[in-house]
């Protein structure tokens, strides 16, 4: 636990500005992809029809949406941003997953690789200065 304080600690006093815009950037784009699948629900179903003989189907189809629009909303506004990043995880290695077993697009691949990447930093990194967790914290 006092190796999560020193790097929070680390990471909250070398912020810069743009990583958070990052951080907003990557929350906005996981909301938008949570309205898309809402609203193409087919499509989403089309997606994870690979995994789906699996089982496990349903739960997915009402799983990633929610996580995508609710997590998103969460890390643009950095409140509890390493759970909202943990709830996305799973959705994004099943997306890199489903690109390698599915009908693999390039295109798709490397933009699920680079979520999962920037997911993955911030795991670690935290919402940073700029964020609900960091005016929270500073209230205690």
């Amino acid at each position: 636990m006092e190796n999560v304080k020193s790097l929070n600690k680390w990471a909250n006093s070398h912020t810069y500005l743009p990583v958070d815009l990052v951080r907003i950037i990557l929350g906005v784009f996981l909301f938008m992809k949570g309205i898309s699948f809402v609203t193409n629900i087919q499509y989403l179903h089309d997606l994870i029809s690979p995994i789906d003989r699996f089982g496990g189907g349903m739960f997915l189809l009402h799983y990633i949406a929610p996580a995508h629009m609710i997590g998103g909303i969460m890390i643009v506004f950095g409140l509890l941003t390493r759970w909202a990043i943990a709830a996305q995880l799973p959705v994004l290695f099943g997306a890199v997953l489903v690109n390698l077993m599915g009908h693999m697009h390039s295109e798709s691949l490397i933009l699920a690789i680079v979520v999962l990447l920037l997911c993955i930093f911030f795991l670690f990194y935290g919402g940073g200065k700029h964020s609900a967790d960091y005016y929270f914290k500073m209230q205690q």
